[in-house]
Order: C-alpha cells, then structure tokens, then sequence
C-alpha cells in the first residue's frame, strides 16, 4: 500500500489539505488523488473519510487534529479500523510506529523553527521510520534540502505554499510533494 500512495505522491506532488466542510467538498471534484484531513471528529470522520474514497481518492488523516482522539495509540487503531483511512500524519512518533504496525501509510510532521528543532528531524524520524516526513513551514529551500540530505526519506513541505513559485522552490530542494489548504495551490 504504501509504495502506491508514494507512487500517486510522485506522479502529483501537490497535495490537497482540507480543513473544513467546504474544502471537502471543493476537492472532491477535483484530480488531487491524495487528500490530507486535517479536521473533524469521531464521529464525522468515518463518513468524510468514506466520501474520498468514493471519489477515488486516498484519505490520510492528521490525528493530532481530530477532536477526541487521544493521546494513545489506540487513536490511530481507531482512524485505522473505523474509519478506514488509508494513511496518517502525527508529530508523535508512537503514532507512526503505530500505523506502521497497522499498514497504514505513515507521515511524521515536523515544525522546524530554529536550529534544535532541525536537528532534532533527523534523530526522530530515524527512530520513527515514517513512509514520508512533512516540514512546516514549507518556504525553506536550504531548510528543505538539508533535512533530505540527512534524512533520506521523501519530503512533503507544507505551511504557507502559497503559488507556483513556492511549490517549485519545495521541488527544486529536495521536497518531493508540497501540501497545502490553498485550493488555487491544488490546480497547479
């Protein structure tokens, strides 16, 4: 599964993020075959998950933004079993180690502010071993391509992509998708 989704990650590096109702349905008419859910709770979830699907599209839910998930691992058993998503994204490491163990497609998200949260990047998703690792914000070149020469896991930069420019900046350094809420960033 996981090599899939990588694979539709390669072929349409732009990712759609939705954070509301709107942008839901906004994207389930568009050709962004990857869709991160960053909102909802658990009992919208199943059925938000269950409408990408069913436009043929792949649902990786952030769990950290779920309201009522926990802070245990059984959050990802339940995104995993009840929802039927077909991958997460969490800043915790466990979660990830989680949703590997579940055959979930797996992204581990980083704020990268200053200079000890960069080098904790490398450490972290080593010890976590995401499919995929998300830089936030995603406007940093030398950033972006530092963090993939030491990590060697594929990069999603999002957070403040704001048009073409700041998508082929990610790409040129080392990013191999860019996520982001903007939905004129989702036609490029």
């Amino acid at each position: 599964m996981s090599g899939n989704i990588l694979g539709m990650i390669e072929q349409n590096p732009i990712i759609a993020a939705v954070k509301n109702n709107d942008g839901l349905e906004h994207v389930l008419t568009r050709d962004n075959r990857v869709v991160f859910l960053l909102y909802g709770d658990l009992c919208t979830l199943p059925h938000s998950v269950d409408r990408l699907h069913q436009a043929g599209k792949l649902a990786i839910v952030h769990t950290d933004l779920i309201t009522g998930l926990g802070a245990k691992e059984v959050a990802v058993d339940y995104v995993a079993s009840f929802c039927k998503a077909d991958g997460i994204i969490s800043t915790r490491p466990s979660f990830i180690r989680r949703g590997r163990e579940l055959g979930l497609f797996t992204i581990l998200r980083f704020f990268v502010f200053d200079s000890l949260s960069l080098e904790n990047v490398r450490p972290a998703a080593a010890a976590a071993q995401p499919d995929m690792v998300e830089i936030l914000p995603g406007i940093m070149p030398k950033v972006i391509s530092r963090i993939a020469a030491a990590t060697r896991i594929p990069l999603i930069c999002g957070g403040l992509i704001m048009d073409k420019n700041d998508v082929m900046e990610a790409l040129s350094a080392g990013a191999l998708a860019v996520s982001s809420t903007n939905e004129q960033v989702w036609q490029l």
